[in-house]
């Protein structure tokens, strides 16, 4: 699966273990591990970019500024989402813009479904999922460990004109928070997964996906309305192929609910080749009775 719609990024060229994106009409080069191929960097822009991310020989990075990089600067999804983008530690910039197939899927199983929606997004980040939910009419809850990334969620909300829409905004340990959810009785008709494959809670509580990945999906079984309409799980996690969580879903999900499962690698275009980077994979369960 790619995203064809996005006008303000652009994946332009991929070689030597490097990205040449372009955000707005800000040029950056990042460092992508599955970049395995050394190919003649033919366009001009490799050397004309604004930043760098570099790696250290001893873990993490940084930025090499080659021209004036605002703090930060807007790049638009389509006319749904708006997002404050900047330079981070460890090479990101607050979007995962591959997301977009997922965040398309969402807006359109919610616009179409014909009922109100409420929407769980755990893992939430800055909020992409989410404000396409809002968008498309949903009640939504967003959860994140990290009060700093909410709070970018909820400035890329205000940009995007959705600052009253009907979003919780929690911070939390996702999977105590759906444990609590379960006792309070709550239910959700769509979820949306996006776990790290290795990290800390907000009270150095440790995550490994593989280890508690069943655990979670089994949890959300638990807080799903009697007629769900989507489940969507998304993994940059090696190990965790298509094909293994398209079978997680359907043991824990499809055997409850009835329903189908399709799972694939999400991609992005790369303009100056035509070919597609892969950049993660992503399984859905859709319920039956929707």
């Amino acid at each position: 699966m790619r995203t064809s719609y996005w006008k303000e990024y652009e994946l332009i060229d991929t070689s030597c273990g490097e990205r040449l994106e372009r955000w707005g009409n800000i040029i950056l080069i990042r460092p992508d591990p599955q970049i395995i191929w050394d190919t003649p960097k033919k366009n001009i822009l490799w050397n004309k970019a604004h930043a760098r991310y570099v790696r250290s020989g001893t873990g993490g990075g940084s930025w090499t500024v080659y021209k004036k990089v605002p703090d930060v600067w807007n790049v638009a999804y389509k006319d749904m989402i708006t997002f404050g983008v900047r330079p981070m530690g460890f090479k990101h910039t607050g979007i995962f813009p591959e997301q977009a197939v997922n965040w398309e899927f969402a807006y359109n199983k919610i616009i179409n479904a014909g009922r109100p929606i409420k929407v769980l997004n755990m893992f939430a980040y800055t909020g992409g999922a989410t404000l396409a939910c809002a968008k498309a009419g949903a009640n939504v809850c967003h959860v994140d460990a990290s009060k700093g990334m909410v709070q970018w969620a909820r400035d890329n909300a205000k940009l995007s004109g959705l600052e009253g829409a009907p979003v919780r905004w929690i911070v939390d340990d996702c999977v105590k928070f759906i444990k609590r959810e379960i006792r309070r009785e709550n239910k959700y008709d769509a979820i949306i997964l996006d776990p790290p494959s290795y990290g800390r809670g907000p009270s150095g509580e440790i995550w490994k996906l593989e280890e508690q990945l069943f655990e979670l999906i089994d949890l959300c079984s638990q807080v799903l309305s009697d007629k769900p309409l989507f489940v969507i799980l998304n993994s940059y996690t090696t190990g965790l192929s298509p094909s293994v969580m398209s079978y997680l879903l359907s043991a824990v999900l499809k055997s409850k609910f009835g329903g189908n499962v399709t799972a694939d690698e999400i991609g992005l275009p790369v303009t100056d080749t035509g070919l597609v980077l892969p950049c993660g994979s992503t399984a859905i369960f859709e319920g039956e009775n929707q």
